[in-house]
């Protein structure tokens, strides 16, 4: 009889191991260690419109435990728009999973300031891109494919030998910021590096699209001190999962 006990509390104990964490949980590791969600799978607290003082009313929507974007023609910011955490961060480690589907287009922004006037696309800030490399145009655009997944779009392009999931599956992104030392990482590898601030970065945002006035009004691009997390609406249908940060 104690052998069978022992078997069955063995076999309790590898399914228990076996099993996959839930989307959106924490595990009592991750908790100790300072993370928080930043989308609890169910509702949209914590979040609301760029520049908006609540959520969009339409275009996202919450699905099967994901935060989607609808699908609508391509455009940037021009339908349900760009969403924002209402706090804002400094120093952080920000982890998130997303989705694509064929052919779409999405980013992720961090330090992201809401400035007055606003701009007539995508609030400013510093982008980790999400992008189907494969079936958007934006992935040959730019310079050096800094346009593509996993880059800091626009400015430094993503590692050649990334790892990029299908479209359909989950990837997962990750940006770590302390200080002014930037990191991305994609599906577990490191795709970009840099120094926010330095004489290198300053140089590449002046061969960027990023040189122009409207995006250097209120200062350098990209130095912000702190600003919020953006999901942004790129027209085009986009499943975010799994958000959650802690500081450093």
């Amino acid at each position: 009889m104690k052998s069978f006990i022992l078997t069955g509390m063995l076999l309790a104990v590898l399914v228990a191991a076996e099993t996959p964490q839930a989307p959106n949980t924490l595990t009592t590791k991750e908790k100790k260690e300072g993370w928080r969600l930043l989308f609890d799978g169910k509702t949209t607290n914590g979040w609301r419109g760029a520049y908006k003082d609540k959520f969009p009313e339409a275009g996202w929507t919450i699905e099967d435990g994901s935060l989607t974007i609808a699908g609508k023609d391509g455009r940037e910011s021009q339908n349900a728009g760009d969403i924002v955490t209402n706090d804002e961060f400094t120093n952080f480690d920000l982890m998130f999973e997303f989705k694509l589907t064929e052919g779409a287009n999405s980013g992720v922004k961090y330090f992201v300031p809401e400035y007055s006037p606003k701009p007539s696309g995508s609030a400013y800030g510093l982008e980790f891109q999400v992008l189907d490399d494969a079936k958007h145009p934006d992935a040959k655009m730019g310079r050096d494919g800094n346009r593509t997944i996993g880059s800091l779009y626009d400015l430094i392009p993503a590692v050649k030998d990334k790892v990029v999931k299908p479209i359909g599956d989950w990837n997962q992104g990750r940006v770590i910021v302390k200080g002014t030392h930037v990191e991305h990482w994609l599906n577990g590898h490191k795709t970009v590096e840099y120094e926010r601030g330095s004489e290198a970065f300053r140089k590449l945002v002046g061969m960027s699209k990023y040189a122009a006035p409207s995006y250097n009004s209120h200062g350098p691009f990209g130095e912000a001190p702190k600003g919020h997390i953006l999901l942004q609406d790129h027209g085009d249908r986009v499943y975010f999962r799994n958000i959650k940060i802690r500081t450093l």
